[in-house]
């Protein structure tokens, strides 16, 4: 096993779709087989929009069951929820005495308010509590709480890495060489994953296929897909098609190559293609699906995985709050 240290969060927030999977949870997983992994549920991340502890629960479950029926590596990996290891509240409550304000007005997601408020003519940081704020600094210190190496993120999550990066320098510049520089890891360029209507996949647009749902909801949002008005005997585009840039993301290079041949000869409705992709996607999923499912339907089984990577998780953790105190409080 590589003695690179990987780690990866996983925010609760609803079964995850294609483009999340592919952009940051696969490169997780594929991590997990032969390094070190921390696998975190984002429960606390999710708090400065959920308000809602039942939904906070349950997402966090499916997020559990998820990433283990998708395959992650139980044997090197510590799958815990956030909130279970109390050492990241007091690294965070440390980290915010070293990081310049400065730093978070710059952060995307903080930016993105500021801007859709000002737009609306409205007080720049209406909606805009502290837990979002302060975000890229529990980031921080989720990441450098286990001496992580390797960052999974998508392309849009670089800059938290960056950000634990920058926040470890503050830090060591004050108090000498403590933390790493951890790495992102940005998954396989996909390039941008269209969803049903042909803009990028994204829950914001209600375009999205999300990864596990049951096969008779994934067969309705595949007939969904939006398509030109070419007639099944005209030839076709595969690299304009939504239907052909998803089927790539299942198939092996022969399949792909195949479904190519018959859009540009022509003789293949839309409909037919659909299909296709459904059945592709399904067979792909069957088997993670089914366990996703008998996962949830046990949840004292999932409880044992969480409590044990939280165990391994704490161990780590109070090593790292040991050493933090002595340098910031001599104790």
């Amino acid at each position: 096993m590589d003695d690179k240290i990987v780690l990866t969060g996983i925010k609760p927030t609803g079964m995850p779709h294609i483009g999340n999977y592919l952009g940051a949870f696969k490169p997780s997983i594929d991590l997990s087989q032969n390094h070190k992994t921390f696998m975190f549920i984002a429960d606390l991340h999710a708090l400065n929009a959920v308000h809602d502890a039942k939904v906070v629960k349950q997402h966090s479950y499916e997020a559990a069951a998820f990433m283990i029926a998708m395959g992650v590596n139980l044997e090197n990996t510590a799958l815990f929820r956030q909130s279970d290891v109390n050492e990241i509240y007091q690294l965070t409550e440390f980290l915010m005495n070293v990081t310049p304000k400065g730093l978070m007005n710059r952060a995307h997601s903080y930016k993105a308010m500021v801007e859709k408020n000002t737009e609306a003519g409205i007080d720049i940081d209406s909606g805009v509590n502290m837990g979002l704020y302060t975000y890229p600094i529990l980031m921080a210190a989720d990441i450098l709480l286990y001496n992580s190496d390797l960052v999974p993120v998508g392309k849009d999550q670089k800059q938290h890495v960056e950000f634990a990066r920058d926040i470890a320098g503050y830090f060591n510049n004050i108090y000498g060489e403590t933390f790493k520089m951890p790495e992102p890891v940005i998954g396989e360029d996909c390039g941008i994953i269209p969803g049903l209507d042909g803009r990028k996949m994204s829950k914001s647009y209600d375009n999205t296929i999300p990864l596990l749902c049951p096969s008779n909801e994934l067969k309705k949002k595949i007939m969904r897909i939006i398509t030109d008005s070419k007639t099944p005997e005209e030839p076709k585009n595969p690299d304009e098609s939504t239907i052909f840039q998803i089927y790539k993301l299942f198939a092996n290079n022969d399949e792909v190559a195949a479904l190519r041949k018959r859009f540009l000869d022509g003789g293949l409705g839309y409909g037919t293609a659909k299909t296709i992709l459904f059945e592709k996607i399904d067979s792909v999923l069957s088997a993670p699906r089914k366990e996703y499912e008998r996962l949830m339907a046990n949840p004292a089984e999932i409880d044992k995985i969480l409590e044990h990577g939280a165990e391994q998780a704490k161990r780590v953790a109070a090593k790292t709050i040991t050493k933090i105190k002595k340098k910031m409080l001599g104790i």
